[in-house]
């Protein structure tokens, strides 16, 4: 059987972004995908109205902890995701680099946070059919 790809979602503050698309990774992938997220300047905790908004899809992210982008899980991920870290993030030939353009939640309420989640499954949900598709 083929090893399992693995995804890692990079955005600044490992808060927000790329935690919300791991959750849905996680979520929607079951074990079926490796998933690690980090982040270029991580902040204490998650953005607690993106932990409200995941809750309400059923997805419970705050027992996450943003962690700090090592060059380690760059290189074991078949795929990485940034999400707005631009050149913070490391980059490795013969990786597969996508990057999505999606807002900020800091500091926006539930209504544009949500929205921010909706996009971000959208997004989730291709990957995982390309994933698939391709192992």
């Amino acid at each position: 059987m083929a090893n399992k790809p693995s995804v890692l979602f990079v955005c600044i503050h490992n808060a927000g972004r790329s935690q919300m698309a791991a959750g849905y990774l996680r979520h929607l992938a079951g074990d079926s995908i490796e998933v690690c997220s980090a982040g270029s300047a991580p902040v204490d905790s998650i953005n607690p109205v993106v932990v409200e908004a995941m809750l309400e899809e059923g997805i419970d992210i705050g027992d996450q902890k943003p962690k700090i982008i090592t060059t380690e899980p760059v290189q074991a991920s078949d795929v990485v995701i940034t999400m707005g870290c631009g050149d913070a993030c490391p980059f490795f030939p013969g990786k597969r680099y996508l990057d999505w353009k999606l807002d900020d939640p800091a500091g926006e309420g539930l209504d544009a946070v949500r929205s921010i989640c909706r996009k971000i499954r959208q997004h989730i949900e291709g990957l995982i059919v390309e994933l698939r598709s391709s192992s």
